[in-house]
């Protein structure tokens, strides 16, 4: 669909309320959304939860330095005389603050790419492509509340959805799960929504993994409780989530993580055992080990290891291959 270049005046324009970071606060605030929330609820202040991007007070002073931005903002005309922005709701909104506070510059009117009347379709496009796989990445749980919302609402097939933003379909299924367990599990037991804390999204993620529904299932725990633990805190940092299978196997570290927390529970599955040797080696022996023994290992060590009784030699296999792959993923050059 054709789009046409304008000086668009600020006025005209339209927040997108559909923006997963705007629709999480509209949910705590209703729509009468001030602009102090609106700011909140773009990121003022941060650094978009750690992912890639500027802060919204560092945009600002860069918008300000240079009298204005490089790359235009995309609206979709509706009608006669309604554009409301499909990406860059952040330029506009800091815009339409300096424009009010009458900041040195002229902020009336934004650079922007104007579409008319783009369908449904098209709008997610633009959406996921700026912010799942954009440099402007939305927050997890906004990502999963939007991947929720084209796959539930709008109907898109997994494969729709993967050829917007890339991925696999295993990775966006447990995403939108991760999205639905948070809001039926964790949501229901905070005393308000303003108690809500996405980035307790990446336990919900963890959550997943078959070894730890299974760890819960077997200790007749439920996603409930799950959810209690993260509220609480008692699974803190929430990397730790992968241990859990381990403490929920372990009579004693089970009893001192209900007391007290997870940490406190693994000192008891960690306590040293390994000879000196093993505790001097650098990484990079145990590693050229780890791939040593793996090379010769045997077809009766294999079949002990699948063995009903062998879960717990296989939790520690599986953490430390977990925590590898997070090693490999932060140094490998892409």
């Amino acid at each position: 669909m054709p789009a046409y270049f304008e000086m668009l005046s600020v006025e005209k324009i339209e927040l997108d309320l559909k923006n997963p970071r705007i629709a999480k606060w509209i949910e705590m605030y209703g729509n009468k959304i001030s602009p102090d929330q609106m700011a909140l609820a773009l990121g003022a202040g941060s650094s978009s939860d750690g992912d890639v991007g500027v802060s919204f007070n560092s945009l600002k002073q860069s918008i300000q330095t240079n009298r204005g931005i490089i790359h235009p903002i995309l609206v979709n005309k509706e009608g006669k005389n309604k554009y409301v922005v499909i990406e860059g709701n952040t330029r506009t909104l800091i815009y339409k603050e300096f424009k009010e506070k009458k900041i040195a510059g002229d902020w009336s009117a934004i650079p922007a790419m104007v579409y008319e009347n783009m369908n449904i379709q098209m709008i997610d496009a633009i959406r996921l492509q700026a912010h799942l796989v954009g440099t402007r990445a939305w927050d997890p749980y906004s990502k999963a509340k939007y991947l929720d919302f084209l796959r539930n609402s709008e109907n898109l097939t997994f494969a729709q959805i993967i050829d917007f933003c890339g991925g696999n379909k295993q990775e966006v299924e447990n995403y939108i799960q991760a999205y639905q367990d948070m809001e039926k599990y964790y949501r229901p037991i905070l005393d308000s929504d303003q108690d809500f804390d996405h980035t307790r999204f990446s336990a919900f993620v963890e959550l997943q993994k078959q070894n730890i529904l299974t760890a819960l299932l077997e200790g007749k725990f439920t996603k409930t409780d799950f959810a209690r633990w993260i509220h609480e805190k008692k699974i803190y940092p929430l990397l730790l989530v992968r241990k859990l299978p381990r403490v929920l196997k372990n009579e004693k570290a089970l009893k001192i993580f209900l007391k007290d927390d997870i940490e406190e529970a693994i000192k008891i599955l960690d306590t040293p055992t390994a000879t000196s040797t093993l505790q001097d080696a650098t990484l990079m022996e145990l590693a050229k080990e780890i791939s040593r023994r793996i090379g010769v290992i045997s077809l009766d060590e294999i079949k002990k290891l699948r063995d009903k009784d062998a879960q717990e030699e296989r939790d520690i296999i599986i953490d430390a291959k977990e925590n590898i792959q997070d090693l490999c993923d932060e140094i490998i050059i892409k």
